[in-house]
């Protein structure tokens, strides 16, 4: 099953990145991304995971939520990327690992930073030159937040909108469209997002070096585009 990168503390807001294994396009098709989002759903019932963003690319996926101390992340990803492996190999005939070993977790500090984090998320596809808009790309947390469903919810509204201090679920789908204008057309890959340790103000990355104890010591806190992130000892893989 997959295991998370060994920096994690509770209580943070994490962004995850996980890879198909080789980086094999095993999601590109629509039917698994779709399982994929169903097994999410499943999660979110089963282990209360606060799931506040996230996209499903034809290699590779990256889930925003909010740790609550119960171990509902990793126990949600135990479940959904051994469901959704189980799935496909068994309609394809196949054998062997259907992910990467690890999955890769940054904690996001909970203000501007994540703001950035969830547009950063949003435009997965656009980067990518797959699409012109994040609305095209139907598995993902954009459409969900700019369009609700009625049944089978998976985006925690309540938490997202409290996380970033606006009123209403429209005030956040107008947020989110304001800050993607903003982004858009730039839209470059900013590889802290799925690479660092933390993303924050110093204060924070001060703060989870001192959860991490010896473990925190010699990392390093850099700049970039005006936000702070704590390095990993080693490169992260590359992930768009």
């Amino acid at each position: 099953m997959p295991r998370a990168n060994r920096i994690f503390c509770p209580g943070h807001i994490w962004h995850i990145t996980h890879r198909c294994h080789q980086r094999e396009f095993l999601l590109k098709f629509l039917r698994d991304r779709r399982r994929w989002r169903h097994w999410l759903f499943e999660a979110k019932q089963r282990y209360g995971l606060s799931v506040l963003n996230y996209i499903v690319t034809s290699n590779h996926i990256h889930l925003l939520c909010a740790d609550r101390g119960r171990d509902e992340i990793p126990v949600s990803l135990q479940l959904i990327e051994g469901r959704v492996a189980q799935e496909f190999n068994s309609r394809k005939n196949r054998r062997g690992a259907f992910w990467e070993d690890r999955y890769h977790a940054t904690a996001v500090q909970t203000d501007n930073h994540l703001a950035r984090c969830i547009t950063y998320i949003d435009l997965n596809m656009v980067r990518a030159g797959v699409v012109q808009h994040p609305r095209e790309w139907e598995v993902s947390g954009y459409n969900e937040i700019q369009d609700p469903p009625q049944r089978k919810r998976i985006i925690d509204l309540p938490a997202l909108c409290r996380l970033l201090n606006v009123e209403t679920h429209v005030d956040l789908a107008a947020m989110q469209n304001r800050l993607l204008r903003k982004e858009i057309r730039e839209s470059a890959r900013v590889p802290m997002w799925t690479e660092s340790v933390a993303v924050g103000n110093k204060a924070y990355l001060q703060q989870i070096k001192a959860e991490l104890g010896t473990r925190g010591v010699s990392r390093k806190i850099s700049a970039t585009a005006g936000f702070y992130s704590l390095h990993e000892h080693t490169p992260g893989y590359p992930s768009i």
